[in-house]
């Protein structure tokens, strides 16, 4: 019994000691959402649709046009480079919801324009439809920091 009474005392007090350290802060890594907050001020965006005219469908006419709806447009992140800085893009949307063809109007700069450009071709739309039958539409967009 007289043996047991050192690690005892040395396993009681290596508990106490444990439970009186602070705790260790941890760093929690910025979301994509919180980096695009400082790397751009807000953020803006006015989209335009129009159809696309084709051969077979400009002689039947559509009397019932839906024009296509996003499902999923994530921001894109720029870098800012003033306040005015303005990027236009024009893009197709193909039947198939997915976005074709996208072509800078209004430039940005080089990295600007290629992050634009990357984030655009991953938007998915509900295509436009002509008559209930999907259709092709294009879209404008304009990213301005303001």
């Amino acid at each position: 019994m007289h043996r047991l009474w050192p690690v005892l005392i040395f396993a009681v007090s290596a508990l106490a000691f444990a439970n009186v350290s602070a705790p260790v802060p941890t760093i929690r890594p910025a979301t994509l959402a919180e980096r695009e907050l400082t790397a751009w001020r807000s953020l803006t965006r006015t989209s335009q649709f129009s159809d696309v005219p084709h051969v077979s469908s400009s002689a039947s006419g559509c009397g019932d046009v839906q024009p296509p709806q996003a499902l999923t447009t994530p921001a894109p992140l720029m870098i800012r480079t003033s306040a005015s800085t303005k990027v236009k893009v024009s893009f197709i949307i193909g039947t198939d919801g997915h976005v074709h063809s996208p072509l800078i109007l209004e430039s940005a700069g080089a990295t600007g324009d290629r992050n634009v450009l990357r984030t655009v071709r991953t938007w998915k739309y509900r295509p436009a439809t002509c008559n209930g039958v999907p259709t092709e539409a294009e879209g404008k967009i304009e990213f301005s920091g303001r």
